[in-house]
């Protein structure tokens, strides 16, 4: 046994001995100055700590490359403390430029991993379009570029190229392309030209498209995402905005940043294809709205409008009480007077005097039925507009007579004398309209719900395409100012319309290009340009509307 311990106590001394040489090797690389900290000049240090590490004969062996996308440093300019700085040669020639395929390259899906399915440092392969994670000696883009002998990869994150097995960074113009596809960039002079533009763009197989009218792919019963995300491309202000990354930088919400990234897609002149898939900003729907929108669940695109609109201010102010530029475009004003039924119970006591020492007292009930009125004011994003009744029967051709309505008649709810009766809590509503938005969104009420089955209303709706005129329909505030001038004329942008069966029918949405006041028909994939005439023969079903400056 003696024997045996002392045999174990040399062999620890011999490990231990390894060990401290290894640790003193004159080979380490001499201590660098901090710099800021860059992930692609040391990806192969920090990548997986979450997935482990092993030791062998007593040396720490990380796996692959290292996490670079900490949410609380997205742009990995941490501590440089205790890491290297690998230096890379960057190279202006490459043989294998000529291999990048760009009508594989699809960048609208989400950025992980084909193999580990991790979403941490991803390249993506630009001969067959696939993503690997990382690019040290065991990453799977490493192992693809030896196995399929596909060389040139992307940092789908920071945008540099690669050549792989190799290692160096390529710095050629040609692959500028790419990275304008990959993360699309906007100026302010370009911002100002994008109304007046009215030139068409081509795609990679050839076929033409305009920026601000490409088709948005329906992933599964997705349309009335596709139809909402159309309309609001047509609101400037709104669209200026988010294709600007540098506006709403401070925002951690992904929703936001999905969103600016859909539209930057939507208004890009130089994409690879005449459509765009928004399969990232659904996946951030579905998550921020804890799967009430999820993809193959038909919606309404009034409950999606209204959620995604309260969504964005959320996420963007910066304050409870701090505006957004969701509240600067569609935020109006509406005074409501409420009426309710007030049953007040009252107990009158009468004394007709003492007799024989006590106090004689008469007890009864009156009961006063009073109608209690409050008047308060509350914001609003959206108006909604209710559709008279539909007849029930046929006529003498023993045919369905289709009902008009005019725009006007139904917004007769808002001229504050008209009463609406509520069930829930019973009461009698009046609403009048005390500031206008600059955009206003309009809703009609076609659907209702019962306890069998779901109904719509097949009720047209008669309306101006240009120069709504507010003011003689419903009364509307003065200017708060002496030298200013209301403006209550507004031009239709979008028209949203419902098609077919209530359960089993489809949106579709006529847009209005702004550069030659064109109108668009789009449905999903489908783009065609369409008369102002046609806009106004559909069942509307939600519209925005432009104040006129």
């Amino acid at each position: 046994m003696k024997a045996k311990r002392e045999h174990g106590d040399s062999v620890d001394g011999e490990r231990d001995l390894k060990r401290q040489r290894v640790v003193d090797s004159p080979s380490s690389p001499p201590e660098e100055p901090l710099v800021p900290y860059n992930d692609d000049e040391d990806d192969e240090r920090r990548a997986l700590n979450h997935i482990g590490s092993r030791e062998e004969d007593g040396h720490r062996v990380e796996s692959e490359e290292e996490d670079d996308d900490d949410e609380d440093d997205p742009y990995g300019l941490g501590s440089t403390l205790g890491r290297s700085n690998r230096q890379v040669e960057v190279r202006r020639d490459c043989p294998y430029l000529d291999t990048v395929n760009r009508q594989v390259l699809d960048f609208d899906f989400e950025k992980f991993c084909s193999v580990s399915l991790s979403n941490l440092n991803v390249y993506a392969c630009l001969v067959c379009g696939k993503y690997y994670q990382g690019r040290g000696k065991k990453s799977h883009a490493y192992t693809h570029s030896l196995e399929a002998g596909h060389h040139v990869y992307i940092n789908l994150r920071t945008e540099k190229v690669y050549c792989l097995p190799d290692g160096y960074e390529i710095n050629d113009p040609s692959l500028d392309d790419i990275r304008h596809v990959l993360y699309p960039r906007f100026s302010r002079e370009q911002l100002e030209q994008l109304d007046k533009n009215k030139q068409w763009s081509r795609a990679l197989d050839g076929s033409d498209y305009l920026p601000g009218m490409v088709g948005l792919n329906n992933i599964q019963k997705t349309d009335f995402v596709n139809v909402t995300i159309q309309s609001l491309m047509r609101v400037t202000p709104l669209r200026n905005f988010f294709l600007i990354p540098e506006n709403y930088q401070h925002c951690r919400s992904q929703l936001v940043h999905r969103f600016g990234e859909l539209t930057r897609k939507i208004w890009h002149a130089r994409n690879f294809k005449g459509q765009v898939s928004p399969h990232e900003f659904l996946q951030a729907v579905m998550k921020a709205s804890k799967k009430r929108f999820r993809i193959g669940v038909q919606c309404e695109p009034v409950e999606f409008m209204s959620w995604l609109l309260n969504t964005l201010h959320a996420d963007l102010r910066t304050s409870k009480k701090s505006s957004s530029i969701v509240h600067k475009c569609f935020q109006g004003e509406l005074e409501v007077v409420k009426e309710t039924q007030s049953k007040a119970i009252g107990e009158k006591k009468e004394s007709d005097g003492e007799q024989n020492g006590a106090l004689k007292i008469t007890d009864g009930q009156i009961e006063n039925n009073n109608v209690a009125a409050e008047t308060y004011r509350m914001p609003f994003l959206m108006l909604g507009l209710d559709l008279p009744e539909p007849p029930l029967f046929k006529d003498v051709m023993e045919k369905n007579i289709i009902p008009q309505v005019p725009l006007f008649n139904i917004l007769k709810k808002f001229d504050g004398e008209m009463v609406t009766t509520t069930v829930r809590p019973p009461a009698r509503m009046r609403y009048r309209v005390t500031k206008l938005p600059q955009y206003f969104i309009l809703h009609m009420r076609r659907f209702t719900k019962n306890n069998f089955f779901r109904e719509k209303n097949p009720t047209l709706v008669n309306f101006p395409v240009k120069n709504l005129e507010l003011k003689d329909y419903i009364p509307l505030p003065a200017p708060t100012k002496e030298n200013e001038k209301l403006r209550t004329k507004y031009d239709l942008i979008a028209n949203v319309v419902h098609d077919g069966k209530p359960d089993e029918g489809f949106y579709r949405v006529f847009v209005q290009r702004k550069s030659e006041e064109l109108w668009y028909e789009m449905q999903d994939l489908h783009v065609s340009e369409t008369l102002p005439q046609m806009v106004a023969l559909s069942e509307a079903y939600m519209q925005i509307y432009e104040q006129q400056q």
